[in-house]
């Protein structure tokens, strides 16, 4: 389920808990969440979040 989160997030090198800890949810919740697909905008959002760790992790600014 949600294989284009998972995937994406892996070749960003980010991890879910890390996702997870950005929406402000735990772990062990956003990995439930991810058992059901999830809407565009869901989707789009949780993408958006994995940009903005993987931009973090680079060390560049999100400004």
């Amino acid at each position: 389920m949600n294989m284009k989160i998972r995937t994406y997030a892996q070749q960003m090198d980010v991890k879910l808990w890390e996702i997870a800890e950005k929406l402000g949810m735990q772990d062990s919740n956003f990995s439930k969440k991810l058992r059901r697909e999830l809407n565009a905008d869901e989707t789009a959002r949780i993408m958006t979040v994995i940009d903005e760790l993987a931009r973090e992790k680079r060390g560049e600014d999100n400004g």
